[in-house]
């Protein structure tokens, strides 16, 4: 017990307990709040695509700041959703095209932002449709060899969306379901009437249709009817000429409707990565300014996941304060830094408030047990035998007392105990 006290008691052995449950505490929280990924991977689509572009120009800005993207070729969107909701794939990240997910079967992922529209673009030949005066409604189809897109892909999903709200079975349709590079080979070679394919106005893949001869691109002319009752779809208006000047592509304006294509991340993700790809793709978007207005993207509208919080914050009211003035890195850990050291003062400031209030304790059970040492001494002052052992006694209680070390505020408490001693001695003297 004497040894208790006195560890209790002494300053160093206080100090260093506190040192140790601070170390420990911090120790935790570093593990709890772990520093972002330097490899990430990226499901995206085909190489011919813009969601694998996009990626590839993603992958170049990141590297700038120590994170290494790979970016994996996909079906499409699909595909991309299957691998990233497996904790098996090693997928961090992928771009999915708006209204195709079934959000319930993907819980645990969310919405990183949404970076650019992605048109339905119905490419048909011209003499197909030549007694009809070209394709305007999608009823037209009936009869027709149509590639819906391949599946795992976002087109697919789409086009069947689209046949579904109109009302035309798959069964009226002679269906195809081609990859993109085989869809435009049997386009050109008369084998197809038809071909849906889903991609922004910068996709590569799309080049390939100009030199296609005699196909036209449909006009969507109940595009408000389809905005209506597909809300993540929005009309878009394509001027004649804006695909290729060139080759006069659309050769009229046109409306068309569009999904956003969005990019998508387990609910996991650090924010501090969030901040890294939200940056790199306002960069990146400025290129992509053909149908969208300037700043349109990356949006925090229409979108099928929720939007992450650290998101929502980013692009309401831009990077942090630290990732704005700072190297990427060196704002990561100070935020690191940061968040671990408040939690701390939460816990650690309100003790320190209880210090004067312990200190005050453990100095009255010092004086308290003087003064039960004090009364035994009074209880037997009348007792011969022990006057020179109550003295000497009351000699070593006075050295005790002597030697305590108390502060400013305490010493009248310390004081009262010395004229008490002295009051103990004169009583031992008058009954001796």
């Amino acid at each position: 017990m004497k040894s208790l006290k006195k560890h209790l008691f002494n300053p160093i052995a206080v100090l260093a307990s506190f040192l140790l449950i601070l170390t420990t505490i911090f120790g935790v929280l570093w593990v709890l709040i772990p520093p972002p990924p330097k490899a990430i991977e990226m499901a995206a689509g085909f190489p011919t695509g813009l969601y694998y572009h996009f990626g590839e120009r993603l992958k170049a800005e990141l590297a700038e700041d120590g994170i290494k993207l790979d970016v994996m070729e996909t079906g499409g969107t699909i595909d991309n959703l299957r691998l990233l909701s497996d904790p098996k794939s090693g997928v961090d990240f992928a771009i999915v095209q708006g209204g195709v997910a079934d959000v319930g079967k993907y819980p645990d992922l969310i919405s990183i932002a949404g970076m650019f529209y992605e048109p339905v673009w119905v490419w048909y030949r011209e003499g197909a449709f030549k007694s009809e005066g070209g394709l305007r409604v999608l009823t037209q189809l009936k009869g027709k060899r149509v590639s819906i897109g391949n599946d795992g892909s976002g087109t697919l999903a789409l086009s069947d969306a689209l046949l579904k709200i109109t009302g035309v079975p798959l069964s009226a349709i002679h269906i195809e379901k081609f990859k993109p590079d085989e869809a435009i080979q049997k386009l050109n070679e008369g084998e197809l009437d038809v071909v849906f394919i889903v991609a922004a106005a910068e996709a590569p893949v799309l080049k390939s249709f100009y030199a296609i001869p005699n196909i036209r691109l449909m006009n969507f002319e109940q595009a408000d009817a389809y905005t209506r009752n597909l809300p993540y779809l929005s009309k878009v208006a394509v001027p004649r000429g804006l695909l290729s000047i060139e080759h006069d592509l659309p050769r009229q304006d046109i409306q068309v409707i569009a999904p956003t294509a969005t990019l998508v991340a387990q609910e996991s993700v650090s924010p501090a990565l969030v901040s890294l790809l939200l940056g790199a793709s306002y960069d990146i978007l400025k290129s992509y300014s053909r149908l969208q207005k300037a700043g349109e993207f990356p949006s925090g509208a229409g979108l099928d996941f929720p939007l992450h919080v650290d998101a929502e914050i980013y692009l309401k009211d831009g990077p942090s304060f630290l990732h704005r003035h700072l190297p990427f890195w060196t704002a990561v850990w100070v935020g690191r830094f940061i968040k671990i050291v408040i939690p701390l003062l939460v816990i650690f400031i309100p003790l320190f408030t209880y210090i004067p209030a312990a200190k005050n304790f453990f100095l009255k059970l010092k004086l308290a047990q003087v003064y039960e040492e004090l009364k035994a001494l009074e209880k037997n002052a009348l007792n011969p035998e022990l006057k020179e052992k109550n003295l000497k006694d009351l000699e070593t209680i006075e050295r005790r007392v002597g030697s305590m070390k108390v502060s400013m505020m305490d010493a009248k408490e310390w004081y009262d105990l010395k004229g008490h001693i002295g009051e103990v001695r004169e009583r031992l003297k008058l009954y001796s």
